[in-house]
This record gives structure tokens, C-alpha cells and sequence, in this order.
């Protein structure tokens, strides 16, 4: 089945005799049993061909379903307009691989628009390159420690922390949904292992599992669904971050606030009192909102430093943006 889907040429299936079929047929029930056995099988929901082969496939159907007298089936057309939506999804994604100083490589799925699903966090944004870049010439920072990253997008930064800076356990951290499965599935694909069920709820006592890979042989990989407005201390407490990173996540006025509550639930979150260290890149974009969040800090009393960083990256290859990386006290 999985064969024939995946390799049959259109023009192979038996059109034909399918609309002589229909037209004897009283009804669509030969159709929906041809749907069923084929789009709709099991095997193929599981391990479906391109959407542009399904779509070529449901569309040929129809066509022999309208040059009938057999009924329309809804359910025909339902199945069209979700691999139409799948289609627009494949044709707005590519692969990327990106070159670490050590010579390995991170490969991700990438969206090649900049709002994709809803979401801006399909991409790899400027900071996230300069915030990796940071994290790899200083990877005694991260060594044995348990690191925390807020709005990690499709896992660029955290992959290549994991591959080359040794942490203890790695929590990668968004909320949309779409985005925290292209999430787990890029961390998989770059050889870890996250949770079974791949989003790991922060309202569980689990804390990862091991993973044995060439760069770290006992590091815990965590993919965590986390609103930084509903988060409680509690829950990051069980987290235990030694070190909380961010990249590009100051880019609506909206969310500033939502993002400094929750740098204060950190701050006493620590079973031993000790606040983890903060680091946040930024892209600044629009000069307003990132001097509203600097002041946003100092009106909650979270000191911060700028930390010296590269005015180029070796990431990018054309623009380099004016990206300055914090380090906040909290």
C-alpha cells in the first residue's frame, strides 16, 4: 500500500474503468470504499506521500466523481481542502544546515516566510545566530549545568549548545503548538531524543530522559510548553535552571511585561534561593521597544549589564543586525 502510494504514477490507476465503476455504481459508496483504501488507509495516514501527489490523486477523483451521477461525498472534499493546507504548508518550508566551529552541523526545517501558521517562531531569527555564536566561545558556561530557554523557536541556539557545550539537561521552552512540534521533531533529527510524547507539560515531575549521542553521553533533553503569563513559581521550581537563555523574544511591547513576571517567578523559584543566570539577544529592531524593555527592568529592579559580543557573526553572511545580548541580575 505504502509503495503504491508513494511511487504509482497517476496515469497508472485505472480511471477508466473507475468512471464506468461510478457511473454503474448507485451511489458514492465505491468512491468512499477507493478513499478508504488508498488516502484515508491507515498506512497512508501514517506514512503519507507528498501532499502534492494526494492533492493530484483526491483532485482526479473528483473529477470522475463530477462526470457521474453519483453522489457528492463530503467527505471527499474534506479530505481535499486538508492536503490543500498541507500543500501551502510544504511549499513554505526548506531544510537548513548550519556549520558549528567544531564541524558539526545542525540541520533544521525551516519556514521561508516570515509569519507562517500564525507564528513568527517557524524561522531562525539574527539574534538567535549571535546568541549561538556567544554560547559556543563560552561553553564552560553551560558545561554540567541545566539550562533553560525561554521562546526557543525551531531549536537552533539549543542544538548547538547540546552538540558542542555539554549541558547536564537542556529545557527547549515555547507555546505554540506548531511551533513546539516543529520543535521536537528538529530536535530529533539532529540525533535527540526529547520526551516520548515530545512536548513535555511542566505540570509533571518528569525530568527528561537520557540520551547517548557522540557529544553528550547523559544529557536530558526537555521540550516544555510554557506561557510565561500563567507559569507558577512551583512549576519552575521543578525545572531547576542554572542558566535561563532567550533570543529575540523583545519584539512586542505586549509581551514585555509577561516575560519580566515571569523573570521574577524565576528569581524565587530555586529550591536553594540561588537565582539562575539570564542572558537575552536581542535584534534591535525598533529602538522604543527595546529601551521600554530596559525600563521595564529597572522599574522591577532587575539589574542588567550589556554583554561584549562580535560585531559580525559567522552565521550570517549578508546584513549583520544590530543585536545586543543582556545579562540580567534577578
Amino acid at each position: 500500500q505504502r509503495r503504491f502510494l508513494a511511487a504509482r504514477p497517476l496515469r497508472s490507476l485505472p480511471w477508466p474503468e473507475l468512471e464506468q465503476s461510478l457511473r454503474t455504481a448507485p451511489d458514492s459508496a465505491l468512491l468512499a470504499d477507493i478513499l478508504h483504501k488508498t488516502i484515508l488507509h491507515p498506512l497512508c495516514v501514517k506514512y503519507p506521500p507528498s501532499a502534492k501527489y494526494r492533492r493530484c490523486f483526491l483532485t482526479e477523483l473528483i473529477k470522475k466523481l463530477e462526470s457521474t451521477a453519483a453522489e457528492p461525498l463530503d467527505e471527499l472534499y474534506e479530505a481535499l481542502a486538508d492536503v490543500l493546507k498541507e500543500e501551502e504548508e510544504e511549499s513554505t518550508h526548506c531544510y537548513k544546515n548550519y556549520l558549528l566551529p567544531s564541524g558539526d552541523c545542525v540541520s533544521l526545517c525551516e519556514s521561508t516566510a516570515l509569519i507562517s501558521g500564525g507564528t513568527t517562531g517557524l524561522l531562525t531569527w539574527e539574534a538567535a545566530l549571535h546568541l549561538t555564536q556567544w554560547a559556543l566561545q563560552n561553553p564552560g558556561l553551560f558545561r554540567g549545568r541545566t539550562v533553560l530557554e525561554l521562546g526557543s523557536g525551531i531549536g537552533f541556539t539549543g542544538i548547538a549548545i547540546c552538540k558542542t557545550c555539554q549541558p547536564r539537561t537542556f529545557i527547549f521552552s515555547d507555546c505554540h503548538p506548531r511551533v513546539l512540534r516543529q520543535l521536537g521533531e528538529n530536535i530529533q533529527q539532529n540525533g535527540f531524543t526529547p520526551e516520548p510524547d515530545v512536548t513535555w507539560s511542566i505540570q509533571t515531575e518528569s525530568q527528561g530522559q537520557e540520551v547517548e549521542g557522540e557529544n553528550c553521553q547523559n544529557l536530558k533533553v526537555i521540550v516544555a510548553e510554557l506561557d510565561w503569563g500563567s507559569v507558577t513559581e512551583k512549576q519552575l521550581q521543578g525545572l531547576r535552571a542554572d542558566i535561563v537563555i532567550a533570543a529575540d523574544v523583545v519584539y512586542d511591547p505586549e509581551i514585555i511585561l509577561a516575560l519580566i513576571g515571569m523573570l521574577q517567578k524565576l528569581s524565587t523559584s530555586r529550591a536553594d534561593r540561588k537565582a539562575p543566570e539570564v542572558f537575552i539577544a536581542s535584534t534591535v529592531r525598533n529602538p522604543d521597544t527595546y529601551q521600554l524593555f530596559q525600563a521595564e527592568l529597572d522599574k522591577a529592579g532587575i539589574r542588567w549589564q550589556m554583554i561584549p559580543a562580535h560585531s559580525s557573526c559567522n552565521f550570517l553572511y549578508d546584513v549583520q543586525p544590530d543585536v545586543t545580548i543582556l545579562q540580567l541580575f534577578i
